[in-house]
């Protein structure tokens, strides 16, 4: 009979790491039992598919139970982002590309590329780094939010903030996979979305679907280095709450021409911070990504209006008054034109201000008129009206 003596010698070798791993784990953690981790060594395997060795899946459960592991492990076959730890080599994941960030350039002894992804799988949302020539996928226009994506041997890092990240160098690979290829199914980030009415301050981040209730104009301030930052906010609502959202500096010049009034929107990475006045606020930077959903207009009826809303109305339209000259409380003269619009559930009054009136010289009764971005308020008698903004807009179609 032949015998593989080297083989033979590797598979001792593994054991005997395997009983030095259990008998670190078992000093650790005196509560527990050999019969325990042969258990949940078990569990693990079945969770793996079998595709990883049984000295790895302990080496797992002890960064569990605060016990060292050494840092040179090397993982064969395709690991969830639940089980990484840092330290980790050849690893292999996959899943849905959920964000991808823009490229940047970075100098030094040793000048390059890298970027930033995140991808979703069944354990959660993990951010993967391509360094150099890995990049080039995404400058060719490879890689698109929404695809299924392997990454493979790379290596685990963590972050600023303690998570594990994925990093991908010269010996890594990008497979871009059909759903046939996948192990699994992956969702989207919307398994991981939180409600706004939810929120509570032990979140380090947050991912956030929702809607977009109002904007306010961005700010500039000087930063402590003497530079100059940038900061705007916005309201999002969901179906439990709503919450203010500030956006800073490089963010605030991506953002400022796709946000608007209830356009819709997944933000994933976002910083919950606690405000002074009480309740809390999310903090979007260089680390956080926004996805504008397509816009799809949301009309509200005549007679579900509620003071303090922005909303956009369709009618027909019912009465047409005077342009006015009108003087405001700092004694600034500005025009003023008022219409009456109607639906099936009521009238409501459309105060247009400013410049905005040369769009209406020649409306007449029965002109149809969509108003977007427009806000509901109380006016004379205590009725709702609707009051232009600087970002409403008007889609007029003439009888």
């Amino acid at each position: 009979m032949n015998v593989n003596y080297k083989q033979v010698k590797n598979s001792l070798c593994v054991e005997m790491i395997i009983e030095e791993i259990v008998a670190a784990i078992l000093a650790k953690q005196p509560e527990l039992s050999e019969q325990q981790i042969k258990e949940m060594l078990m569990q693990e395997r079945v969770r793996s598919g079998g595709l990883i060795g049984d000295e790895t899946l302990l080496r797992l459960i002890a960064v569990r139970y605060g016990v060292e592991v050494t840092k040179q492990v090397e993982l064969n076959g395709i690991l969830s982002s639940g089980r990484l730890f840092s330290g980790l080599n050849d690893v292999s994941v996959e899943g849905i590309l959920v964000a991808v960030f823009p490229v940047r350039n970075f100098g030094g002894e040793k000048s390059g590329k890298l970027v930033n992804l995140m991808i979703a799988d069944e354990d959660g949302i993990l951010r993967v780094v391509l360094w150099s020539d890995k990049v080039e996928i995404i400058e060719r226009g490879q890689l698109q939010v929404g695809q299924n994506v392997r990454f493979l041997h790379g290596y685990t890092r963590e972050d600023q903030y303690g998570k594990v990240e994925l990093h991908l160098g010269i010996k890594s690979r990008v497979e871009i996979s059909s759903n046939e290829d996948l192990k699994i199914g992956y969702p989207d980030v919307e398994k991981f979305v939180s409600k706004i009415g939810e929120i509570v301050n032990t979140f380090n981040n947050v991912h956030l679907s929702g809607r977009v209730k109002e904007v306010v104009s961005s700010k500039s301030f000087t930063k402590g280095d003497g530079t100059e930052g940038k900061f705007m906010r916005f309201i999002l609502v969901d179906d439990s709450a709503e919450i203010a959202v500030v956006v800073w500096n490089g963010k605030v010049d991506v953002l400022e021409k796709q946000l608007k009034p209830n356009v819709c929107l997944y933000l994933v990475n976002g910083k919950v911070k606690e405000k002074e006045v009480g309740g809390f606020e999310v903090h979007v930077d260089s680390t956080s990504f926004v996805q504008i959903q397509p816009v799809t207009l949301q009309l509200s009826k005549i007679g579900d209006l509620k003071e303090g809303d922005i909303v956009n109305v369709v009618g027909d339209v019912s009465s047409v008054d005077m342009v006015k000259e009108v003087t405001t409380s700092r004694g600034e003269q500005i025009k003023l034109f008022t219409f009456e619009l109607k639906d099936e559930t009521g009238v409501v009054r459309v105060s247009v201000w400013r410049n905005q009136v040369e769009q209406f010289r020649d409306l007449k009764m029965g002109d149809s008129v969509t108003v977007e971005n427009v806000f509901v308020k109380k006016g004379y008698g205590d009725k709702l009206e609707l009051s232009t903004r600087s970002g409403t807009q008007f889609k007029v179609k003439v009888i």
